[in-house]
C-alpha cells in the first residue's frame, strides 16, 4: 500500500510540473502574439544597415556580442552592489565570483562602487587598491541571507551623502523584492532560476537509485516557479546570464522583453589564456605520468547535484573493462567535497588536486587536454568552462540548455553528453578516439569563441552600457541606450 502511495503522489508531481509549465507557454504565447513595440528578430538586427540606431534595451540577443568602447565612459557612474557573499580565497560559488570579476572591473574603469555585503567569521576581509572601491559589511541572518533592513538602512545613508546613486545592482536576491519594487533603475542578475531547475530535479529523480527516498522536488519546484514569476516583475531590470534563461525570462515568467537583458558570464582573459610551459610545470609538480597520451581534468565542487557520482561511476567502468584506455589515460580532479576521496579508490588514473587558487587553477587547465563538466545542474553559465575556452581547451559537458545555446553550439568545440553512465562513457570513448592533435583543433575553436563573447572585458563593458542606459538623461544630449557600432 505504502509503495502505491509512493507511485500516486510521484504521478501527481510529475502532472502538476506539466499543467504549470503548459500553462506558462500558453500565456506566453499569447503575450507575445500582441507583442508591442520594435520586437526585432535576429536576422532583422544583423542585416540594418549600420548607420540606422539599435535600441539596446530592446536588443534580443547577448550584449557579448556588440562591441563597445575599451576607453572609460566620459560619464562615471555611483552603483551599488548587493551580494550575499564577497568572495574568499578559492573559496566562492559561480554568483560570487561573478560579483568579484565584474565589478573589480567597473571600478578600474573609474566607478565608484559601493559593495554592501555579509562580514565574514573567522576570515580577514579583502582589500584593494581602489580608491573607488567601497565596502558596507553587516553581519549575516541566521540563514547565511543579508540582513534586509541593515542593508536598507546603509543604502539610504549612502544614497543621501553626496550624489545619489545612478544604478543599484544585486547578484540575485541579495536585495529583496521587497525592498526593489519602487526603484526604477535596479538591475538583478540571475544565475540560475526555478524554472531551469526543473530539469535538474528529473535528472536526479532518475538517476535515484532504489535505496534512496524520493525527494518529491518536482511538486515543490512547480510551486517555487510560480512564486518566482509574481515576484520577479517588481525587479525593474533583468540580466540573464546564458541565452536559454534569458529566453524563459521573456517567454515563461513574462517580463517584458525591453526589461530583459542577455550577457553572458566572463572571465579574467589576462589569467586564463594558454601557457604551454606552465602546463609542463604543473605535470611535473603533481608527478604525472609523461606516457600518458590524454589529460582530462574536472574542477569544482565535488559534491552530488554537479554530476559527481555519474562521472565517478563512468570511470570505474571504463577503467575496468579496457585495459588500453586505463594505461594511456590520467584524470586531474580539482576542488573538494566528498566525492573526492571515492575518487582517490580508484587508482592512480586519477589524481585529486584538493581546491586549487586562481594562478594555479589557470595553470590546472594548460597541463590537460579536456575540460569536463559532469553538472546536473541546468542553471547559469558555470566560470569553469569559460576559463577552459579561454584557455585553449575543448569541452565535454552535460546537454544542458544552458550549455548547449551558449558554450558548446557545435561539435568543433567539444562533445556532449546525456545524463547517464553509458552517454558519458560513449563520449569518453570518443575523445579517446579523437587523440590530441583533434582536441587541440577544437581547443583552437573554443579559445576563438571565448575571447569573442566569455571575456571579463566584454562582460565588463556590457554591463557599464547597460548601467549607463539605465541612467541615460536625454535632456542632457545623453544617448547611451542607442547602439550604432557593428555587430561582431
Amino acid at each position: 500500500m505504502a509503495r502505491e502511495q509512493v507511485l500516486i503522489f510521484s504521478f501527481r508531481s510529475f502532472c502538476c510540473v506539466f499543467f504549470v509549465l503548459s500553462a506558462f507557454s500558453f500565456i506566453s504565447f499569447l503575450y507575445w502574439c500582441h507583442c508591442s513595440g520594435p520586437c526585432y528578430s535576429q536576422n532583422q538586427i544583423m542585416t540594418q544597415k549600420q548607420d540606422k540606431f539599435i535600441d539596446l534595451l530592446w536588443f534580443p540577443s547577448a550584449w557579448n556580442h556588440l562591441s563597445f568602447p575599451s576607453n572609460p565612459p566620459l560619464k562615471l557612474l555611483k552603483i551599488a552592489l548587493f551580494v550575499k557573499k564577497w568572495p574568499h580565497r578559492s573559496h566562492a560559488g559561480g554568483l560570487e565570483r561573478h560579483a568579484l570579476t565584474l565589478h573589480l572591473a567597473l571600478a578600474k574603469r573609474g566607478h565608484e562602487l559601493h559593495i554592501f555585503t555579509a562580514s565574514c567569521l573567522n576570515c580577514s576581509f579583502p582589500t584593494y587598491p581602489i580608491s573607488s572601491l567601497y565596502f558596507h559589511l553587516s553581519k549575516p541572518t541566521a540563514a547565511g541571507y543579508l540582513d534586509q533592513s541593515i542593508v536598507w538602512q546603509q543604502l539610504q545613508t549612502q544614497n543621501s551623502t553626496g550624489k545619489p546613486f545612478d544604478v543599484i545592482h544585486t547578484e540575485s536576491v541579495g536585495l529583496r523584492h521587497t525592498r526593489a519594487r519602487n526603484l526604477t533603475n535596479v538591475v538583478v542578475s540571475w544565475h540560475g532560476i526555478a524554472y531551469e531547475t526543473i530539469h535538474s530535479d528529473i535528472i536526479q529523480e532518475l538517476l535515484r537509485t532504489p535505496e534512496e527516498p524520493q525527494a518529491y522536488a518536482l511538486a515543490e519546484r512547480a510551486s517555487k516557479v510560480v512564486e518566482e514569476v509574481k515576484f520577479f516583475p517588481k525587479y525593474a531590470h533583468h540580466v540573464a546570464t546564458s541565452d536559454h534563461c534569458g529566453d524563459v525570462l521573456k517567454r515563461i515568467y513574462m517580463i517584458p522583453e525591453e526589461r530583459v537583458h542577455v550577457i553572458l558570464n566572463g572571465v579574467d582573459e589576462e589569467v586564463f589564456k594558454p601557457d604551454v610551459a606552465m602546463g609542463k610545470d604543473f605535470k611535473k609538480k603533481f608527478g604525472i605520468p609523461e606516457n600518458r597520451s590524454l589529460v582530462l581534468g574536472m574542477a569544482g565542487r565535488l559534491v552530488k547535484d554537479k554530476g559527481h557520482p555519474l562521472m565517478f561511476e563512468a570511470l570505474k567502468q571504463l577503467l575496468a573493462e579496457n585495459d588500453t584506455f586505463r594505461r594511456s589515460t590520467v584524470f586531474l580532479v580539482a576542488g573538494d567535497g566528498p566525492w573526492g576521496a571515492r575518487y582517490r579508490d580508484l587508482g592512480t588514473n586519477v589524481i585529486v588536486l584538493g581546491p586549487l587558487d586562481q594562478t594555479r587553477l589557470a595553470m590546472f587547465y594548460n597541463a590537460i587536454d579536456i575540460f569536463v563538466n559532469p553538472t546536473l545542474r541546468a542553471q547559469g553559465l558555470d566560470h569553469t568552462v569559460l576559463e577552459a575556452m579561454l584557455s585553449g581547451k575543448p569541452l565535454m559537458a552535460t546537454r544542458l540548455a544552458s550549455i548547449v545555446g551558449s558554450v558548446i553550439v557545435g561539435t568543433d568545440m567539444g562533445y556532449l553528453f546525456s545524463p547517464q553512465v553509458e552517454s558519458v562513457k560513449k563520449a569518453l570513448y570518443g575523445i579517446w578516439a579523437d587523440g590530441r592533435e583533434v582536441l587541440e583543433k577544437k581547443g583552437l575553436v573554443a579559445r576563438k569563441r571565448g575571447l569573442n563573447l566569455f571575456t571579463a572585458t566584454k562582460m565588463a563593458a556590457a554591463y557599464e552600457r547597460l548601467f549607463l542606459c539605465i541612467s541615460n538623461d536625454e535632456k542632457n544630449g545623453e544617448n547611451n541606450c542607442k547602439y550604432q557600432s557593428p555587430l561582431i
